[in-house]
């Protein structure tokens, strides 16, 4: 552990690149998701007053909760189109300026909500609460490729797995500016959701000062020069850079030639459909898992065990917390532990205690020290996401994926945690009128399912190189260890045109 954070500060560019990313990135998908809870009953009443001042009449109660579900839902709508955009931005702009252009999203979000009122406009609000999801999409995606390609292999773990932490982070001090006593106010609320301005301009200030991907300036844009430099700045040493220089060289010589593939044709692949399929179960798994549905329970369930109302929003503070701390600490652990034990473990003891959690329900109401049991499920339930699921799946699809197919590898692992948001945000409600107290037995079987699948099938990526984690998919997409002669054939003609290629280039 010591070992690992003495190389992260020797790098202090590395550094820089990690907070700078995070902070406009994962952070903005934390902070946007908890500090609409806050002002739930004054964009209500504002709702109701725009409509009247535009139209003449009050909206009524079935219009002022459909106006309230708007501003909810329409953030994980925007967040679906940034991750349609992510990966053709990355692949035009490269990774740092796609994190800095992003940035002009929020801030005309930030601009639109505090003119809202003034103008006397819901409909500002939704398209402000869209921008700022479409730049959470953007940034979940962009920034674990930036990272993951920045850093050196025995820490790209840890730093790409920074951006759980960010993300944690983000929740927590969402919901802490969310308090009454800071702009939690009725008053306050245009302030409220508008702050997420405040790191799009940090992110603005320091990112500038950080460096592009290595494997982007050599890979994508055959600028070795600007490669060196960045790996210099990176890594923080004037020690030899010659055993990375010839893994990136590798790597550049295995992609030379290939086309970043469409959706299409990454799903029509056949030399990446473990990959594809190990990138589906996590990313669907990440939402269906009910983690985020924990958070909405939790305040009925604190109600139940006896807590005060005045004092809910400093327990559920502490669920926020809990995960904040867990993320932190697989950060520091994952590169000793592996990714697939992380995730794996995760999902093994969310199962273990969705199955607690549910007899703590049925018997809530006939044994008075159930609700204690049902709370500590809560934090537990946190507690087990934050230590894997939530930073490896982020994580897995940049190193399962080459240089090449990544961007579109994140195009559908994004696109699958948005819509499965969506879907989960909208149900739930739905599930817990229908199941009473079962309503987690669907998240059981899906930590369970994710737990197997991923056990059984998911390569081990720790300390690897690219080519060697591709190499291991090789031998899953074919399991008699020699492709078929087609596809022999497509390779060994695909192969003499990179050959023509790469001497023509020299």
């Amino acid at each position: 552990m010591v070992s690992l954070l003495q190389k992260m500060f020797q790098g202090r560019v590395l550094i820089l690149t990690v907070v700078a990313a995070g902070i406009g990135g994962s952070f903005q998908y934390g902070y946007n998701l908890t500090i609409i809870n806050a002002p739930t009953e004054p964009l209500q009443a504002f709702a109701n007053t725009s409509w009247l001042a535009h139209w003449g009449s009050p909206l009524g109660v079935f219009g002022t909760k459909l106006c309230w579900s708007l501003v909810v839902s329409l953030f994980p709508l925007g967040g679906l189109a940034g991750a349609l955009l992510a990966g053709p931005l990355a692949l035009k702009a490269g990774r740092k300026k796609s994190l800095l252009l992003n940035n002009a999203f929020v801030l005309l979000s930030a601009v639109l909500v505090v003119s809202s009122r003034s103008a006397k406009s819901i409909e500002m609000v939704f398209l402000a609460r869209f921008l700022a999801g479409i730049n959470s999409g953007v940034g979940l995606n962009v920034q674990p490729m930036y990272l993951g390609e920045s850093a050196p292999r025995d820490l790209r773990g840890c730093v790409s797995l920074t951006g759980a932490a960010f993300t944690a982070l983000g929740l927590v001090l969402g919901q802490v500016v969310g308090l009454r006593e800071i702009l939690g106010s009725e008053g306050a609320w245009p302030f409220l959701l508008s702050s997420n301005a405040v790191p799009a301009v940090l992110q603005l200030a320091l990112l500038p000062w950080a460096p592009e991907s290595p494997r982007f300036l050599l890979i994508d844009q055959k600028d070795p020069k600007a490669c060196l430099e960045a790996l210099r700045r990176l890594r923080g040493t004037s020690g030899s850079l010659e055993a990375e220089v010839e893994e990136l060289l590798a790597e550049e010589a295995a992609v030379w030639g290939k086309v970043a593939p469409s959706l299409l044709d990454l799903f029509r692949a056949r030399d990446t459909r473990w990959q594809l399929l190990s990138v589906v179960v996590l990313s669907s798994a990440m939402q269906l898992c009910g983690n985020d549905s924990m958070y909405s329970y939790a305040s009925q369930v604190f109600q139940e065990a006896g807590i005060p109302g005045e004092s809910i929003q400093y327990c559920i503070i502490g669920t926020g917390s809990c995960e904040l701390l867990t993320a932190m600490l697989c950060t520091v652990v994952i590169e000793r532990a592996g990714r697939r034990v992380l995730v794996v473990g995760g999902y093994s003891l969310m199962s273990l205690w969705a199955l607690v959690f549910t007899f703590a329900l049925y018997f809530q109401e006939s044994l008075a020290w159930m609700p204690y049991v049902s709370m500590s499920c809560i934090f537990a339930y946190i507690l087990s996401f934050g230590i894997g699921p939530a930073g490896v799946t982020g994580v897995v699809p940049m190193e399962i994926f080459d240089q090449v197919s990544r961007p579109t590898a994140y195009v559908v692992a994004g696109s699958l945690i948005w819509v499965n948001l969506f879907l989960v945000g909208t149900a739930f409600p739905f599930l817990v009128d229908a199941l009473g107290p079962f309503c987690y037995l669907p998240f059981l079987c899906v930590c369970l399912s994710a737990a197997l699948f991923l056990g059984l099938f998911l390569p081990e990526t720790k300390g690897k190189t690219f080519l060697e984690i591709s190499a291991e998919f090789r031998k899953r997409n074919f399991p008699q260890g020699q492709a078929p002669l087609e596809v022999c054939r497509e390779e060994e003609e695909v192969e003499e045109e990179k050959e023509e290629e790469r001497a023509t280039a020299l």
